[in-house]
């Protein structure tokens, strides 16, 4: 099968481009595998409210749900079973990709959100899905919460790739970095350190949820209309000059000397959310090397259709920081901003996967 040009386009400019979807009636139709080969899509990501869809809108998940419901399994290690089965499966359609990129072809799986404020939980949940997985392509998502952060470095410091998010702001950006070397280093400090083959992270930088909020406030303000619709791609590219400054420091050289890799900047929530905006808007203006752009599928088809590439990321530096200085001018408090957006995105999952449990607790009562 032939892969569509403009998605083959903006891989040949070093952006990986994965799904933001998994279900298991995708998988058992062929459809990831077939993505893969029409639409360059080498990863997959997923999320508490990706499951719920998956699993309350589909009959294909009754018969693990009753076989659990007869042995008396309980609503959170069926939920764990379940959604590691679909994960697991992904992890063999993309093995294939990861044997052949070496850092690609992985899928990540959310740790609980409902642990994001607890390190040591994190963490040993992190671990747990780690090994019920079982696969070497997996990433395992944790947020990037204050509490998130030592569980980062310490799952990086136990060999386990880790995908970072709910990343809103540079600052939280630059600890997640942080975070990342700081894992990097214990393991190779470590009695046992074999190298760094098949560890990776990327640290995924959420963009439309900027707008949303940020637009909410500038019409609220009264703002000049100039400034909507922008900030989401400006503060996602400060952010990329925040991982160039990283990876060109004498701490970085250390380790990439070892044999480390790159915690790749990943473009989240890049579904257009204000239908006035390009549908390709947050794909099309965040080109750059090294990079990742996890996409619904309807963004990902309105890319392969029409989508086009635009103004190189490092070629923005100096405008995002102009908009970003205007909007505080505009009255639009940031920090606030940023704190907001990671209480609202972790609460978004909480209720996405207590939804998720009360589903799957009722299938289990009406089965048992």
């Amino acid at each position: 099968m032939t892969q569509n040009s403009r998605l083959a386009d903006l891989t040949s400019q070093g952006v990986a481009v994965w799904l933001d979807d998994l279900s298991r009636d995708r998988i058992n139709s062929g459809g990831l595998a077939a993505l893969t080969q029409e639409r360059s899509v080498v990863g997959v990501t997923t999320n508490p409210t990706i499951f719920g869809a998956a699993i309350s809108g589909s009959d294909i998940y009754n018969d693990q749900v009753g076989d659990l419901s007869r042995r008396g399994i309980g609503i959170d290690e069926a939920l764990r079973m379940i959604t590691a089965y679909d994960v697991r499966a992904a992890c063999d359609v993309l093995a294939d990709t990861a044997a052949r990129t070496g850092r690609d072809g992985r899928v990540s799986f959310e740790v609980d959100p409902r642990l994001a404020f607890d390190t040591d939980a994190t963490f040993a949940e992190a671990t747990s899905l780690w090994w019920l997985v079982d696969r070497p392509n997996l990433f395992i998502k944790i947020p990037a919460t204050e509490a998130g952060l030592p569980a980062i470095t310490d799952t990086i410091a136990e060999g386990i790739s880790v995908n970072v998010t709910l990343i809103f702001s540079i600052e939280r950006y630059k600890l997640v970095m942080d975070a990342y070397l700081s894992g990097l280093e214990r393991r190779a400090q470590a009695d046992d350190f074999s190298g760094f083959e098949g560890l990776e992270s990327v640290a995924s930088f959420f963009v439309s949820r900027v707008d949303t909020e940020i637009d909410k406030r500038l019409e609220t303000a009264g703002a000049d209309e100039d400034l909507r619709g922008k900030a989401g791609v400006a503060n996602a590219v400060l952010a990329y000059q925040a991982y160039e400054e990283v990876i060109a420091s004498d701490r970085w050289k250390a380790l990439a000397a070892k044999g480390a890799h790159v915690q790749r900047p990943l473009w989240a929530s890049t579904g257009t959310k204000n239908k006035a905006y390009p549908d390709t808007l947050y794909v099309s203006n965040l080109v750059a090397p090294d990079t990742v752009n996890t996409m619904p599928e309807a963004t990902m088809q309105a890319y392969a259709d029409h989508g086009e590439i635009g103004t190189p990321v490092q070629d923005q530096y100096e405008s995002a920081a102009a908009l970003m200085t205007g909007l505080t001018e505009a009255g639009v408090d940031l920090d606030d901003v940023f704190r907001t957006l990671e209480k609202e995105g972790v609460d978004k999952f909480t209720a996405s996967w207590d939804e998720l449990v009360t589903s799957v607790s009722d299938e289990l009562k009406r089965v048992g």
